[in-house]
């Protein structure tokens, strides 16, 4: 799999202009969440706000639609659905647009649970809502 951040920093249009979903295509749980684990430290020091915007849809993106399409993949049906409970902290957050706050409280779920379509699908939400975030206070 490709530096993710490779495509958002290159001067290079033919590696800067490739799909995401491409990259990301077949791609195994682990290598997703080790390119996600990089995008966020990328995102979080990026002072370029266009790398910076880009590197957070990239990572919903991840989190919407690859993440949850490889742990389906990898699940061999020999037990009961791998999955987390969501945090009433973290979803608290996320009503009061503290995204930042969500995601440090998603991925340390993450990081204790193991990743799973619920806790995907609330970092694919405050990721997507941060994005946005970010462009309005640029306004």
């Amino acid at each position: 799999m490709e530096s993710l951040v490779g495509l958002i920093t290159s001067a290079d249009p033919a590696i800067r202009n490739q799909s995401l979903d491409v990259c990301c295509r077949g791609a195994a749980v682990a290598e997703l969440l080790t390119a996600a684990n990089k995008l966020d430290a990328f995102r979080r020091g990026a002072e370029n706000l266009y790398e910076r915007v880009r590197a957070l849809f990239f990572l919903a993106a991840i989190h919407r639609f690859h993440l949850p399409a490889a742990l389906a993949a990898a699940d061999t049906g020999s037990g009961p659905e791998k999955s987390a409970l969501i945090p009433f902290r973290g979803y608290e957050q996320l009503l009061h647009r503290r995204f930042e706050e969500a995601i440090d409280t998603f991925l340390t779920l993450q990081k204790s649970a193991g990743p799973s379509d619920g806790i995907s699908s609330s970092l694919a939400a405050a990721y997507h809502r941060l994005g946005f975030q970010t462009l309005a206070d640029q306004v």
